[in-house]
């Protein structure tokens, strides 16, 4: 059974590379040239590839939070702010009021 796997443009054009890699039609220092990638991240690609196959250049990152994201109750609290006291202003001025008087950036 096939396993269907989602890749980013960035990701289809490293697969296809990686496969030419693979017949032996390119060079590392060719295929570094063409991803704008060193040497060294190449080969760290080749070797997720051949031992994981195309699921092996798909990002690790795809779908996990940011680090520097709000925690939630702090989201909750300003947006009941904007709504209740700020809902006609902008985002700049919101933004300032914000700071100013509640002390959220």
């Amino acid at each position: 059974m096939e396993r269907v796997i989602t890749m980013s443009h960035k990701e289809l054009s490293r697969l296809d590379v990686m496969q030419k890699l693979g017949s032996h039609s390119m060079r590392q220092s060719q295929a570094a040239d063409i991803l704008r990638i060193s040497t060294r991240q190449v080969k760290r690609l080749w070797k997720a590839y051949k031992a994981q196959g195309a699921e092996g250049l798909i990002s690790r990152k795809r779908g996990s939070k940011s680090n520097h994201q709000l925690p939630e109750e702090v989201k909750k609290q300003v947006l009941e702010l904007i709504l209740e006291k700020y809902s006609d202003f902008g985002p700049t001025l919101a933004q300032e009021k914000l700071l100013g008087v509640h002390g959220h950036s």
